[in-house]
């Protein structure tokens, strides 16, 4: 009986430094808990399906034969200028969104059979990222965004083509930011 009583005493004695050790970290942490699973992340499967991976270049290189400005790079280091590597996903999730609704949709009569099958996948991975955020300040972020932005829209219909063209590196960069 008295080996039963140290047992469940040691139990509860565990029981508790576990709950005070959870409790200072929440306190050094100014109550923010830390997520068990970031939702800035995609399954590498998302990259793994030969078909529609082979669509989405295929439209990439087609848009890209109709693309006369070789001097700018949309999707490259200069995206990435001041944005830490654990935002880098964040940061491809605004491109994605951007990418999606002011370029892809308003264009889908363009490029097809590729187009309608290419926006599903990537509509299919913003959703994925719908949770996606981060919690610090990411004016940095939207400010590279909008540089982005800026530089599509001084481009006009040439800069939405470019957009399209550059699907692959959007691929595969959301690919290496995400996974």
């Amino acid at each position: 009986m008295a080996t039963l009583q140290k047992s469940v005493s040691f139990s509860l004695k565990g029981t508790l430094a576990a709950s005070c050790l959870l409790l200072i970290a929440l306190w050094v942490q100014k109550g923010v808990a830390v997520p068990v699973r970031s939702h800035c992340r995609l399954d590498e499967s998302d990259f793994q399906q030969p078909y529609i991976t082979n669509r989405t270049f295929m439209l990439a290189e087609e848009a890209s034969l109709a693309d006369n400005n070789t001097d700018v790079r949309l999707i490259g280091e200069k995206l990435f200028r001041g944005v830490n590597m654990n935002e880098r996903c964040y940061l491809m999730k605004q491109v994605l969104n951007f990418t999606i609704e002011e370029v892809l949709l308003p264009q889908s009569d363009r490029f097809q059979p590729y187009m309608q099958e290419v926006v599903s996948f990537l509509a299919s991975l913003s959703n994925k990222l719908s949770q996606c955020h981060i919690q610090s300040n990411d004016h940095h972020i939207y400010r590279n965004v909008q540089n982005l932005k800026d530089t599509v829209k001084k481009l006009g219909e040439s800069g939405e083509i470019k957009v399209i063209g550059e699907l692959n590196f959007l691929f595969m960069t959301l690919r290496s930011a995400c996974i």
